[in-house]
């Protein structure tokens, strides 16, 4: 009997030094996540998606002392993502990071080939993923997509409010995102001219695709000369064809996906910039990573979780909005404490924002709109 009693005490022993290490080890396997980002059709210095992704991987992967590297398409197709996608796998990257809905493809054809790799989307929906790209499979799947409605009322809804009237927009390609920043943003500028009692209107305009050129800028001068006061450049790098335009009349202009202040007065040499309609990139980014790291891929995979407003009250913890600081033309007709009190409106649901992308073209009740429609 006392030899049985020792042998099962050994046992226990030994079964809860087992139970300890294996406690132990499991950040240790967290360790082996390797962090890769794919560019889209930009650079890591786009000042836009594709830069705010880097840095947000990059600086995550830092602080935990992981293996990351970024990774840059020869060409704007699938074939070109999924090569570079695969060239990441075979170097050890186990996640995979890539931001905007050109990725759909590439995740459709790679996914399902590699099951023990994790892949990131950001703003990528299901219509983009599920429907055009026909992947069924999201078992090591997870996306973002964000509702750039409620970012385009608020910076709309801030523009009127800070006393511009003649808004311009200039949206680069006509696709769901993009159709949905600025239908939110010809609302709010709706909202807040009807709540002031004012005429506004808008030339509202695609360049048909996400950089600027002697075309677009062109298109621009007009815009300006025809009455604009403040144009929503809303599309990558088309903001160099706006804020040149703006340059040479002292107008105004909107930044896009983060808060562009710094690149836009710095590139410009004056206070060109009014405010800037947000996504919450980086916080996403890195708390998705986060998850990762902490071994709870499990709690969001398979997902395409629709990010919006997180509080009522703490608008920073907001995954779409305006920037709360120097970010955002702030005077006594809106201060932050309006933009607070706009904000919980929405979160309440005592403000609806439609968030239709079924049209380029946008409507309104107050705000008179000329749809100029694709520049080139």
């Amino acid at each position: 009997m006392k030899k049985l009693f020792a042998v099962l005490l050994v046992l226990a022993v030994a079964f809860t030094a087992f139970a300890q290490g294996a406690t132990e080890a499991a950040p240790k396997a967290a360790d082996q996540v390797a962090i890769a980002m794919v560019t889209d059709y930009g650079d890591i210095t786009d000042q836009s998606f594709n830069q705010t992704t880097y840095e947000a991987c990059k600086a995550f992967a830092a602080a935990n002392s992981l293996k990351f590297n970024y990774f840059k398409p020869a060409g704007d197709n699938t074939a070109d993502r999924v090569a570079m996608i695969e060239k990441a796998i075979g170097e050890g990257y186990n996640v995979i990071v890539m931001p905007g809905y050109a990725f759909a493809g590439a995740i459709a054809e790679t996914a399902p080939q590699y099951k023990d790799v994790k892949f990131v989307g950001l703003d990528v929906s299901e219509y983009d993923l599920c429907i055009d790209a026909g992947l069924q499979d999201l078992s090591n799947v997870y996306c973002i997509v964000y509702q750039e409605e409620i970012a385009g009322y608020l910076a709309g809804y801030a523009t009127v409010k800070l006393g511009y009237t003649k808004l311009g927009f200039c949206g680069g390609m006509a696709v769901p995102a993009v159709i949905r920043y600025g239908y939110g943003f010809v609302q709010g500028a709706d909202a807040a001219a009807a709540e002031l009692g004012v005429a506004a209107d808008i030339q509202y305009a695609y360049a048909n695709q996400f950089f600027g050129d002697a075309d677009i800028t062109a298109a621009m001068d007009a815009m300006y000369a025809n009455g604009a006061q403040a144009v929503f450049a809303c599309g990558g790098g088309v903001f160099t064809s706006v804020c040149e335009a703006a340059a040479k009349v002292g107008g105004k202009a909107l930044g896009v996906d983060v808060d562009q202040k710094p690149i836009l007065d710095g590139m410009y040499g004056y206070n060109v910039t009014v405010t800037s309609a947000m996504k919450g990139l980086y916080a996403s980014t890195t708390a998705t990573l986060q998850k990762i790291l902490d071994g709870q891929w499990n709690t969001i995979v398979g997902k395409i979780d629709n990010l919006g407003l997180a509080s009522a009250t703490d608008v920073d913890a907001n995954y779409v909005g305006i920037p709360t600081g120097a970010g955002t033309e702030w005077s006594s007709s809106f201060t932050l404490e309006d933009y607070k009190a706009v904000v919980a409106k929405i979160f309440n649901g005592q403000i609806v924002i439609d968030s239709d992308s079924s049209s380029a073209e946008p409507k309104a009740s107050t705000l008179k709109i000329n749809y100029i429609g694709n520049i080139k």
